[in-house]
This record gives structure tokens, C-alpha cells and sequence, in this order.
């Protein structure tokens, strides 16, 4: 990877340090989250099969038109994957950070996944 920037290139480091040891499978896919400046994604992905299970995002109807701070937007998000992955069946989920650090908007991403019923 080349150098751009010093940011980047930590979170690179990070997120491989992190994705050598996660894997996700069918039962428990890992659960992965992406932060832009504006927007936040999330997925639930199946590494034994490469292949997105379900995923949700700050972009999506209900959420978008929502007039609320980004933290608040990535609860709605954390929210609308766990209800997603319950209609789909999975339980339980590898948290897979991403190489950002676990707090804001991240942290309550996750914390409102955990309250919707996803176990990690």
C-alpha cells in the first residue's frame, strides 16, 4: 500500500492487525463497519464464502431524511442491522471495528446492534 497519508496508513495497520485473527462464518459472520465523513455503513459478511449477508446504512430511506447528529444516525443504523439480521436468522456476530477506533459514532453503532439483540 502506498503512503498517502499517515491516518490512513494506521488504520491500514490496525485493520490488518485486526483481520488476521476474524473470520466470519455462516452462523456468525463478521460484522463490519465503514466510516466516511458523512455517512456510516455496516455489513454482516460471510468470509468462508465471500459473500455480504446483509448490510445497512446511514443512506437507506428511514434514516436519510432523519434530521439527527451522525452519532444518532449510526444508532438508527446499529438498530436497522440487528433487525435485519433477525429476520434473517443470525444471532450472533464478530465485531469487526475496521481499523477505527471504538468510540462515537462506531461505539454507538454497536451498543444500539447489542440492544436490537445482536450478541458479540
Amino acid at each position: 500500500m502506498k503512503i498517502k497519508d499517515k491516518k490512513q496508513y494506521r488504520r491500514f495497520r490496525i485493520k490488518m492487525r485486526i483481520r488476521k485473527n476474524i473470520h466470519g462464518t455462516e452462523e456468525r459472520p463478521r460484522m463490519t463497519v465503514f466510516r466516511s465523513n458523512k455517512q456510516i455503513y455496516v455489513q454482516l459478511i460471510n468470509d468462508q464464502e465471500g459473500k455480504t449477508l446483509v448490510s445497512a446504512s446511514s443512506r437507506e430511506k428511514g434514516i436519510a431524511d432523519n434530521k439527527a447528529t451522525k452519532t444518532e444516525k449510526a444508532k438508527l443504523v446499529g438498530q436497522r442491522i440487528a433487525e435485519k439480521a433477525k429476520e434473517t436468522g443470525i444471532n450472533t456476530v464478530i465485531f469487526d471495528r475496521n481499523g477505527f477506533l471504538y468510540h462515537g459514532r462506531v461505539k454507538s453503532l454497536a451498543e444500539a446492534a447489542r440492544e436490537g439483540g445482536l450478541k458479540f
